[in-house]
């Protein structure tokens, strides 16, 4: 029998460990809701290393009931959103607002410029923080609030998918033509999926509520500033609730990004430069290693003063830019359903691990021995027909591409550094493994099984519909 996509009616089978399962999954009429909440660090409580705050940063957050189930998609401007807070969070929205916590996604944006407030993000050479507990308390509750506006505001709604296109990222594993060894760089003949897929969710009416938007790209323009800052990713979302009259919340997901930079990036390679150069200066090599943020750039330099200003033009360009693709597919997709199934699903995976035995940020071959063995959370909500595959961790494109290729659904997207932040650093598909760049030199995996895993464990998890 062919399999059909269309889960208005029938039973579904769902995979498991021990085989499939038979069991119906009812559909239900949809409401949806929308927030957002301002999390933004305030400017006498930033850490050691920042100087201000460019723009503010925001949870964002949006509601789906259909009468029998609910789910979250949820979208923080932030580096990553570790274990133990969206465990936190999720268990405490289950319990309070009744969303199983299998049905949430909680996606960090992955900017490079905002600062954590969970041990595992305090910069280098930080003092201890006695407040530390009050603060993830604090940033925990305000995420929780952002979801429970969402559904203080649900209404009878109508979701549709679509898909557009953006040039404003590229594949950033290359071979130097100076060195001729593996860089950091615009690789424009590399792999590199331009697809944004969209899904748009809106009032009975017509009036937009919510936006959910997935594209595949690093936030790091900004990260040389040294100050709070969303990076593209804000600026996209900024953009098009800018449009709709704040009355839309719009969010960042992130694609498989891992080896995917913004196509403008030339401030940052010029400002590495003269970093290098400075340090070079002061009998120290850098060239093959890279401090954090701004970290030894003279900002009374006019040159750098010049360069930074121009990161700041550049997320404000790319947010329209992306934004105005992200515009362009809410008006042609017309097409949304008003009744659909909420399926959550989750499972875990574990592949061989090794620890890296030298030292060396690009270009030079890595060496290594047995490490123990790393696990990726995956994750997986259906809405309706549209599959959001969920990893904890930076994947790279190739890897989302062939999810997509083998998805029984047509409507698939992958969310990355969801519902966690994996400790297998980054995650490269098989044949990326030969790139000698600092992605892959400092992964703690070995190759040969994150890729098949993740790409088998999601599609494993999606229903099979049978009539």
């Amino acid at each position: 029998m062919q399999l059909k996509t269309t889960a208005l009616t029938g039973i579904i089978f769902l995979a498991t460990a021990f085989g499939a399962a038979c069991q119906t999954v009812p559909a239900g009429t949809f409401q949806v809701g929308a927030a957002k909440v301002d999390i933004t660090t305030p400017q006498n409580e930033l850490p050691k290393g920042y100087l201000g705050i460019l723009d503010k940063v925001y949870s964002r957050a949006i509601v789906i009931d259909n009468g029998h189930t609910s789910a979250a998609l949820i979208s923080l401007d932030a580096g990553a959103a570790p274990a133990s807070m969206c465990t936190a969070i999720r268990q405490r929205m289950e319990k309070e607002l009744g969303i199983p916590a299998v049905n949430v996604l909680i996606t960090a944006t992955h900017s490079h410029s905002v600062p954590g407030v969970f041990p595992m993000f305090v910069r280098p050479g930080a003092a201890p923080d006695p407040t530390l507990q009050g603060r993830v308390e604090a940033y925990e509750d305000r995420v929780f609030q952002s979801a429970k506006m969402a559904k203080e505001k649900l209404q009878p709604a109508r979701i549709s998918y679509g898909t557009g296109v953006s040039y404003m990222n590229v594949q950033r594993d290359m071979i130097d033509p100076g060195t001729h060894g593996w860089w950091e760089g615009a690789n424009y003949g590399g792999l590199s999926d331009k697809t944004i897929a969209v899904i748009k969710f809106e009032s009975l009416s017509g009036e937009p509520i919510a936006i959910y938007y997935n594209y595949a790209m690093h936030a790091v323009i900004t990260g040389t500033l040294d100050l709070v800052s969303g990076d593209a990713p804000g600026a996209v979302s900024r953009y098009i609730e800018s449009h709709f009259n704040d009355k839309v919340v719009a969010l960042w997901s992130e694609g498989a990004a891992g080896d995917q930079n913004p196509i403008f990036f030339q401030q940052t390679y010029d400002l590495r430069k003269i970093r290098v150069d400075d340090f070079a200066r002061q009998g120290k090599d850098i060239s093959n290693a890279m401090p954090p943020g701004g970290q030894g750039l003279d900002r009374s330099n006019p040159e750098v003063a010049h360069l930074m200003e121009e990161q700041k033009q550049m997320i404000t360009s790319m947010g329209q830019i992306i934004g105005e693709e992200v515009l362009r597919v809410v008006r042609q997709a017309k097409d949304g359903v008003t009744d659909g199934r909420i399926l959550g699903r989750a499972t875990t995976i574990t592949c061989p691990g090794r620890e890296r035995t030298n030292e060396g940020r690009g270009g030079i071959a890595g060496t290594y021995k047995d490490g123990p063995p790393v696990e990726l959370n995956l994750g997986l909500l259906m809405i309706d027909d549209i599959a959001i595959g969920a990893v904890d961790g930076e994947v790279y494109n190739l890897i989302a591409q062939r999810l997509k290729a083998e998805s029984p659904y047509k409507e698939t997207m992958m969310a990355t550094l969801t519902n966690g932040m994996a400790m297998s650093g980054y995650i490269p598909d098989d044949a990326s493994f030969g790139h000698e760049t600092f992605e892959v030199l400092s992964s703690r995996l070995k190759p040969g099984c994150a890729e098949t895993k993740i790409v088998d464990g999601i599609i494993g998890m999606m229903p099979r519909i049978t009539y």
